[in-house]
């Protein structure tokens, strides 16, 4: 009998690594972004506008990369057996994207309660984040909107006090995050007015990426069915560089599977998938408006299942 893949726990003999020596790619990939974030300020002032403009535009991609990649994997499964490491990582990241991350772990971990739910007859949902919140008629609300509006929708109070109440300890350090990447962003912009306004431009804007991947992971997608939650994507070297975010379906159905064992994972669950109608895009989330099968924005997206089973 084969194993289940979702209840298997990666064991190493490393004593860096929690899980697997592989998470030495991703962390690395971290590290590499922490110091392109710090390399731009120190190019602007000694390379011509054109080329700080192209990488200004990197950095806005490789802000979604990480946060929904290299952020979104150490969320799940921490990549260090030591605590301390674990630490120093979340802050490193929290500095690189701007973002602190024991809030976004916060507001993350609430998404997998909600799972991109609709409203109910309050009008709330679970998922503060759910693509559905501010849609009309039980529908998604328009992928512009969600892309370029969820930035400034973002509650600090709101997510603080849901970490205070789960664990004050872990409410201090997002605050301690918070101040840290705000901080850095104070100390560049002292140091060079100039660079911060060109900086906070691509911030934003990468930001507005990470929301525009999140709504193609879901738009599509059945959020009365577990397995059918997230939407899929599975371009090789779109889940190569991002690691494995584009099995997203497979990451709402079993959120603790290790990034390296989603493919394997997938095998192993495919006909249920398929019998569920688990929605699959052919490019990448971010560029999910282009897949020729994208059902109509503000129309009732019906699970293919249901499309099927009215078609006979």
């Amino acid at each position: 009998m084969a194993q289940d893949v979702a209840s298997e726990r990666l064991q190493t003999s490393s004593r860096l690594f929690a899980f697997t020596r592989w998470d030495a790619i991703p962390v690395l990939a971290g590290m590499l972004h922490c110091a392109y974030f710090f390399a731009m300020f120190y190019l602007f002032s000694r390379v011509p506008l054109w080329v700080m403009l192209i990488l200004g535009f990197i950095y806005s991609v490789s802000i979604s990369w990480n946060i929904n990649g290299i952020s979104h994997n150490f969320i799940h499964n921490p990549y260090f057996r030591s605590p301390l490491l674990n630490r120093l990582f979340s802050i490193m990241e929290s500095v690189t994207v701007g973002f602190g991350q024991v809030f976004y772990e916060c507001i993350h971990m609430q998404h997998h309660k909600g799972n991109a739910d609709r409203p109910d007859e309050n009008g709330d949902t679970i998922d503060w984040i759910s693509i559905y919140k501010h849609g009309h008629d039980g529908q998604a609300e328009h992928p512009l909107k969600y892309t370029f509006l969820s930035f400034f929708r973002e509650d600090p109070k709101t997510v603080f006090r849901a970490l205070r109440r789960k664990d004050r300890r872990e409410a201090f350090w997002g605050i301690t995050e918070l101040v840290l990447f705000l901080g850095t962003f104070v100390i560049l912009g002292v140091l060079n007015w100039h660079y911060i306004c060109f900086l906070l431009g691509f911030w934003y804007f990468g930001h507005c990426l990470s929301y525009l991947n999140g709504y193609y992971r879901h738009y599509g997608g059945n959020p009365d069915e577990p397995i059918a939650w997230g939407v899929s994507s599975y371009d090789k070297l779109y889940n190569w560089i991002w690691f494995y975010n584009g099995y997203h379906a497979e990451h709402h159905f079993r959120p603790k599977v290790h990034w390296t064992r989603m493919q394997a994972f997938r095998d192993q669950i495919v006909d249920q998938q398929r019998a569920a109608g688990v929605r699959v895009i052919k490019p990448p989330h971010a560029l999910g408006f282009l897949d020729p099968d994208l059902p109509r924005i503000g129309l009732p997206s019906t699970p293919r299942s249901q499309e099927s089973t009215a078609a006979s």
